[in-house]
């Protein structure tokens, strides 16, 4: 979950470093670091943000055509100066950045303790420095055969980059289980976690595969690798899409805030195309090749870790309800560890915002070598998972900076519907006029949202009401049940505040117990066939005195007499509502986060590609 950021060309490296490393920034804060080479090494690093380190460097870091940068998300140490990175080896002469965890450092490290090595801080990191030290003088090699033969003993996930002090025409970067990708340019080359540090400078990107590491000489092609056995790659040079307005905040307060407003136009870009409502069509190229598995599958199993758990419950009621396929939604961190029942008649759909996330990764390999065939929903392209898949679909969100996630959650769902309705079709099991309003009631969702989007005084006005609070419950039913467990999330993200997501009917086997007149409860009520029992559950919380924030379709006067306070959604169809009722609860959490004082788009602990188990 580190960013790590490198640089070797005719630029100066180290404002490359450090704006690489401030747009990073989402996959870590604990600390950050900087090394760079002008005839003697600088290296600086400390706890904190990029800011941070900007301010210890001052103007002691001078100009330097080779530099890498890391800033951190901590697993092995806590943070503080010591832990950050780079590292460097015993001898002084190894300097590297690392994403991801080494999980046999502690016999490694043992083992490089009784040859003398010494070490000064609590990471996996400083035990691999080492080993690629110890490798190469007992081996008298290079640093990239060095770098080859230590990973072979290593067993983890990890992305590194690497240089010599005694060559400063070269760094070393590696790849297996967390992202690396490197950018060409002009007789220059980038390295980082993904496109954002170097889109300014290059549109050309090569996009590292698992145990593959790639040596990168000044001036000359870069050399790609097998880890394993040391056979030369021949390696696919991406023409990327992303423009750099894409990762701006453009004039918002906050990435979140402006990626909540993004939403009417992320999904209409991942609509677009796909969704033809005047021709009565749904084209989905990825799909067409594994059509007949899809349609004639036993069981759709779908993996996802957080928000992408809540996008895949919104599709179990879509796949169920529509396309009649039995659904099981699976926490991916979960997944593999419980010995699951997988055959060649499954269909597992994958779900990741970033496409990296390393515990859908580890579920999609389980359920492939047992037969099952593997679609890839995720809105990175070139990310791993959307190459580890059969098949699958981008969401087209474009970049998502804020740690919260919100257009990826909304693109995410449009893009199941869409899966939902194409293969219900293609089962018959959708009257044709169903099917045709379905079409054209999906196009409208993203001028909906769009018209929502213009009044957001009533959201600020119960955020200033209930910032305070200790504790949130979230209900809902049916297709919104998602949506609530969404909410809480969102609200405990950003906020720091403790909420809950409940089926509203599950509230008397036990939540009812904390409501008083303290307790806030969110609930989503819009019109559907579960609302006159949704009616009952506020009735109930209103009966213990608690206060009720209710989000309801337009012209909802029976609930609003109820309710404390009332947030409507345009009305839609039931199969699109979590698409609607989420919009108010994002832009809630939102305004209770700012009030608070947190740090919207960088919450504490979090960040936002989980890249380590």
């Amino acid at each position: 979950m580190c960013g790590i950021v490198g640089y070797i060309g005719n630029k100066n490296a180290v404002p490359v470093v450090i704006n690489g490393l401030r747009r990073l920034e989402y996959r870590g804060y604990d600390s950050a670091g900087i090394a760079v080479m002008n005839g003697d090494l600088k290296l600086v690093k400390c706890k904190g943000k990029v800011a941070d380190l900007e301010a210890k460097m001052g103007d002691s870091v001078e100009e330097s055509t080779i530099g890498i940068g890391h800033t951190r998300w901590a697993t092995h140490g806590e943070p503080n100066d010591v832990n950050a990175h780079p590292h460097l080896s015993n001898n002084g002469e190894i300097v590297l950045i690392h994403n991801g965890i080494i999980e046999n450092y502690g016999s490694l490290k043992s083992a490089l303790i009784s040859r003398g090595f010494e070490f000064h801080s609590d990471t996996d990191t400083e035990v691999l420095v080492n080993l690629i030290e110890d490798v190469k003088s007992s081996e008298k090699t290079t640093l990239a055969q060095a770098i080859k033969i230590a990973l072979n003993q290593v067993v983890g996930a990890y992305a590194i980059a690497v240089f010599d002090i005694s060559n400063n025409d070269q760094i070393v970067v590696a790849k297996k289980g967390s992202p690396l990708v490197v950018g060409i340019g002009e007789g220059e080359y980038f390295i980082a976690s993904d496109a954002t540090p170097f889109l300014e400078f290059t549109k050309k990107a090569v996009y590292l595969e698992d145990d593959e590491m790639a040596i990168i000489n000044r001036g000359q092609d870069i050399e790609v690798l097998s880890i394993p056995d040391n056979r030369v790659i021949d390696h696919y040079v991406h023409q990327l899409e992303m423009d750099l307005a894409s990762i701006e905040k453009g004039g918002y307060e906050h990435f979140m805030l402006k990626e909540i407003y993004e939403q009417p136009k992320s999904i209409g870009d991942t609509l677009r195309g796909r969704l033809l409502p005047e021709q009565g069509l749904i084209q989905m190229d990825g799909i067409y090749q594994f059509q007949e598995k899809l349609v004639n599958a036993n069981r759709i199993i779908i993996l996802g870790c957080g928000t992408s758990w809540h996008a895949g419950l919104v599709a179990e009621y879509m796949f169920e309800d529509l396309a009649r396929i039995p659904v099981e939604v699976e926490y991916a961190s979960e997944f593999r560890y419980r010995n699951p029942i997988i055959t060649e008649k499954d269909v597992v759909i994958a779900i990741s915002q970033s496409g990296e996330t390393a515990d859908t990764l580890a579920a999609i390999k389980l359920a492939k070598e047992r037969g099952a065939t593997i679609f890839g929903v995720c809105n990175v392209v070139g990310s791993s998972i959307a190459r580890e898949t059969h098949a699958g679909a981008y969401t087209h969100a474009g970049p998502e900076i804020g740690v919260a996630s919100t257009k990826a959650f909304t693109s995410q769902v449009a893009v199941l519907a869409l899966m939902a309705i194409k293969i219900a079709h293609k089962k018959g099991l959708l009257k044709e006029s169903y099917y045709h309003r379905l079409l054209s009631e999906l196009h409208e969702i993203p001028n909906k949202i769009e018209r929502m989007l213009k009044s957001d005084s009533q959201s600020k006005f119960i955020a200033e009401t209930f910032k305070d609070a200790p504790n949130f419950l979230y209900l809902g039913r049916g297709y919104n049940f998602p949506v609530a467990l969404e909410g809480a999330l969102k609200l405990k993200e950003i906020s720091y505040i403790h909420a809950e997501g409940y089926p509203a009917a599950e509230m008397k086997h036990g939540p009812i117990a904390l409501i008083d007149e303290n307790m806030p409860v969110v609930v989503i009520a819009p019109k559907s066939g579960q609302y006159e029992k949704i009616v009952s559950n506020i009735q109930e919380v209103k009966a213990r005195e608690g206060k009720v924030i209710a989000i309801v379709s337009e012209g909802d006067s029976e609930i609003a007499q109820m309710a404390d306070y009332v947030i409507e959604v345009e009305d839609t169809m039931e199969v699109f509502s979590p698409l609607l009722t989420t919009i108010p609860l994002q832009l809630l959490s939102y305004h209770i986060a700012v009030m608070r004082g947190c740090n919207v788009d960088q919450p504490r602990n979090l960040a936002k590609s989980v890249t380590v188990e």
